[in-house]
């Protein structure tokens, strides 16, 4: 099954949130409606970038790594490139 590490964009201001899903746009939905703790007085998000990996291990290890980065400007980088080159 393929997993998709996603970035969503907060409309509100320029705050990201990495986080990995089989179904990114599932996932949007949960997170717009509240459903999701850690962004739930943070909505709404828009979805600005998706990438498909192989399996959920491989996601999780790049989405640790863009967390571990913890600079907006790597991120910003990332979607204005349309891809992660991580090296992982």
């Amino acid at each position: 099954m393929k997993y998709y590490l996603y970035i969503n964009k907060r409309l509100k201001s320029n705050q990201y949130y990495i986080g990995i899903s089989a179904n990114p746009a599932k996932r949007l939905k949960e997170h717009n409606s509240g459903k999701v703790k850690a962004t739930k007085y943070k909505r709404p998000y828009k979805t600005v970038f998706i990438q498909a990996y192989a399996s959920k291990d491989k996601a999780m290890s790049v989405e640790r790594k863009i967390k571990s980065w913890k600079r907006k400007d790597f991120i910003e980088k990332i979607i204005r490139e349309k891809i992660i080159k991580t090296g992982v």
